[in-house]
């Protein structure tokens, strides 16, 4: 018998790192589509990281999540940028 994967208790506060093309405005971009989905999310707790030759940045936030279809639809909203390369 398989064991189901444990599910997540919502509302939680929700890790989310977004990598994709580093151009300058990436991260402006990633927060407004994420408050989009999560109003409530407290821009200071956002962290850049540039890969070794700046091409591309991973975005990490935490969001308070409310429920699936919520990470379901900001999964993809952030996957509509075509600067997007993994949404983790």
């Amino acid at each position: 018998m398989a064991s189901k994967s444990p599910k997540i208790q919502f509302p939680c506060a929700y890790p989310i790192k977004v990598i994709g093309v580093n151009d300058g405005n990436y991260r402006d971009s990633v927060v407004t589509v994420v408050r989009n989905h999560a109003p409530d999310l407290d821009v200071k707790t956002v962290t850049l990281k540039d890969s070794r030759n700046g091409t591309y940045c991973s975005v990490n936030l935490t969001i308070e999540a409310t429920g699936e279809p919520q990470l379901k639809a900001l999964h993809k909203a952030l996957l509509d940028d075509p600067r997007t390369r993994l949404v983790l």
